[in-house]
């Protein structure tokens, strides 16, 4: 599982290399983009991005740990976590890239 990040700065270059903007622009466009599902994960509102998947942020209730160590148990406090959930489309093209081809 050694595979490439891809990064801001990458996004940033495809816009500019697909679209046809500058390369401000892109980056501008991408920051755009990503300050928005921020803002809209932050707010408590899903964000669905057909065939693709979709962001919500789930509340976890308080419960016990333990750290395994030593064994002793510590209470971890109540918190929201960012969840995804990939679509039913790009779960197939992923599956889809495993299986061998018939060539």
């Amino acid at each position: 599982m050694g595979g490439k990040t891809v990064t801001r700065a990458d996004l940033c270059e495809a816009v500019y290399q697909k679209v046809g903007l500058s390369r401000t622009e892109s980056a501008e466009l991408v920051e755009m983009v990503l300050g928005e599902m921020s803002d809209c994960l932050v707010n408590g509102e899903q964000v669905k991005l057909s065939s693709f998947g979709t962001f919500f942020v789930r509340s976890k209730n308080e419960r016990i740990g333990r750290n395994p160590k030593t064994g002793e148990e510590v209470p971890i406090s109540p918190r929201r976590v960012m969840v995804f959930k990939p679509s039913n489309v790009l779960k197939k093209k992923i599956n889809d890239s495993l299986a061998p081809s018939d060539a």
